[in-house]
């Protein structure tokens, strides 16, 4: 069986949390900050 197209774009792309986790760090965010950001959006995903 082949991969289809969509497969491998979903394979190469990054999670959500870790793009987000990505932006933080490059913008110097505090650990503590990270933390708390993975947590809400985390909160609102499971939420909604």
């Amino acid at each position: 069986m082949t991969p289809t197209l969509s497969d491998k774009f979903t394979r190469n792309k990054p999670k959500l949390l870790d793009q987000v986790r990505d932006v933080i760090r490059l913008k110097h965010f505090s650990i503590r900050t990270e933390q708390s950001y993975i947590h809400w959006i985390r909160r609102f995903i499971l939420f909604h």
